[in-house]
Parts: C-alpha cells; sequence; structure tokens
C-alpha cells in the first residue's frame, strides 16, 4: 500500500458545498471507461441519492466527449441508468452504451484491491447502498429497473460467490451479461495455486462455471492466463 496517493479521495466544491467522491476504482482502457463508486455526501456519510445523479451524469458525459464507447457506473445509485441515459442522448452520444454495474454486492472479496488502492471506506460501509449478500429477489428488482431505464449491458459482481444470481439475471433478461471476477476471487485462487493446493487447471475451471452460470463477458485479472490456454 506504500503507492496511495492523495487521488483515492478527490475533493470537490460547487457552490460552496465541500463534497466527497469516494473512488472505487477511475479506470479507462480500450475505450471502456469504469467510474468509481461516487456520491455526493455530507460529513456524517449520509448517502444523497438524487443528488448523486446530476455528478454521475457529468462525469459520464466527459468520459463520453474523451471518446469512451461504453461507460459504467459502479455507484449503485437508484435512477442513475436513466440520468447517464438521458444527458449522454441530450448531448448526441446515442450510442455510447451503458454497461450497469446492476447486481453489485457488499462483498468481502473485494478486499485485496481496496486494500491494494487505499479505498476502503475512511468510516462506515458500503452496505447501505450495496447489495445484501442474502437478498436474491433484490438482484431481479435491480437488473429490472436497469433495463426500463435503458442500460446496454447488466453485471454481477462478485461472480464466483454468486453464480446462482448470474443464471437468474440471466435467464430473466436476454441482454448482455457482464460478470466481474474480483481481486478477492483472483487471489483466493493463485494463493492456492502457490501453496500446492490447487493445480493452475482451477484457473480455467474457475472460468468455465462463470461462462456456464450464464455470464457473456468476464472481466477477471486472469485474463491474459486464459488467451494463452483457450
Amino acid at each position: 500500500t506504500s503507492w496511495c496517493n492523495e487521488t483515492t479521495i478527490i475533493e470537490l466544491y460547487a457552490n460552496g458545498e465541500k463534497l466527497i467522491k469516494d473512488v472505487d476504482y477511475t479506470i479507462s482502457t480500450t475505450n471502456v471507461t469504469i467510474m468509481g463508486g461516487a456520491s455526493k455526501t455530507y460529513y456524517d456519510f449520509e448517502i444523497l441519492n438524487d443528488e448523486s445523479l446530476e455528478y454521475l451524469a457529468k462525469v459520464a458525459l466527459s468520459h463520453a466527449e474523451a471518446g469512451a464507447d461504453i461507460v459504467a457506473p459502479s455507484d449503485m445509485m437508484d435512477g442513475r441508468i436513466q440520468a447517464l441515459r438521458e444527458i449522454l442522448d441530450e448531448n448526441g452520444y446515442y450510442n455510447t452504451m451503458i454497461m450497469s454495474y446492476s447486481v453489485k454486492f457488499a462483498s468481502s472479496f473485494y478486499y485485496p484491491f481496496r486494500e491494494a488502492a487505499c479505498s476502503a471506506p475512511s468510516a462506515g460501509n458500503r452496505k447501505s447502498y450495496q447489495m445484501d449478500p442474502a437478498n436474491a429477489l433484490e438482484a431481479i428488482r435491480e437488473a429490472e429497473l436497469d433495463v426500463i431505464e435503458g442500460a446496454d449491458f447488466l453485471m454481477v459482481k462478485p461472480a464466483l460467490p454468486y453464480l446462482d444470481i448470474i443464471k437468474t439475471i440471466k435467464d430473466e433478461f436476454p441482454m448482455p451479461l457482464v460478470t466481474y471476477n474480483v481481486s478477492g476471487e483472483y487471489s483466493m485462487i493463485m494463493a492456492a495455486i502457490e501453496n500446492g493446493y490447487l493445480s493452475e487447471e482451477a484457473i480455467m475451471e474457475s472460468l468455465l462455471s462463470i461462462k456456464r452460470a450464464g455470464a457473456d463477458l468476464i472481466i477477471t485479472n486472469f485474463a491474459p492466463y486464459a488467451l494463452d490456454h483457450l
């Protein structure tokens, strides 16, 4: 964690009010922009859902203007897909697609990334707006809302602990489904391989299980390995 820096927390000011953007991740590769888990907050860390939508929409528009073909909001604010679709269309970005983090669980499997990126919450947690791992029905409701609001891709995150959710979402909604094979899943398998508990064959077997459950696309740190072994 020695390379952590001040960009983990971005302080914003608007109309004299201090805002905080708490970044899960903000990366841009191959014209796909993954937007951080941003929300407008007060100092007591209350999440202001509706007030956040304006800022999320502006961030998405800036990414489209910079050349992104796909914007992928991971914030889990209600109504953000409609807000993004409206601002993109209003500015002529009709073909800019939205990859929604539709079903993003409040998971312990994010820990290795948060530790490396120093992005763990400085106070409280994200359980108030990320999904309860025990609630499968909410996954369907959240995905349905994103479909109605105009999402082009749905996503389930994490992947391996939620294969049943992946299958359910794919069966319910005939549209592209993305899964995010997160850092904890990667670290768990790699640690087992490095300690001799598993062979490297477990990598492709785990990815195959995600695909078999219904994933059309898999975001994973195993991508270089998979490309060499397909």
